[in-house]
């Protein structure tokens, strides 16, 4: 089974600012076949991984969700800042 939260946390590291605030947390979810995992840091770290017109974001998105096609999931990652 694929470790989809450090996967996600070893892609987003090098694109923030402050590595030590960003975290990754899988929540639970009513579909079976749904991950759903949250990023979670600073504002400006999270305004960086969104992107402009959420560029980042979406390449993000998409290169997890080619590892999950691999146990037939669906993926679904939110970015919050505090």
């Amino acid at each position: 089974m694929i470790d989809f939260e450090n996967v996600l946390l070893e892609i987003v590291k090098p694109l923030v600012e402050d590595e030590n605030s960003v975290s990754v947390k899988e929540m639970a979810s009513i579909d079976d076949n749904e991950i759903i995992l949250y990023v979670y840091a600073k504002n400006d770290d999270i305004a960086r991984l969104i992107g402009k017109q959420g560029v980042m974001a979406t390449a993000i998105r998409n290169m997890m969700a080619i590892g999950s096609r691999r146990v037939d999931k669906r993926i679904s990652i939110k970015f919050e800042s505090y």
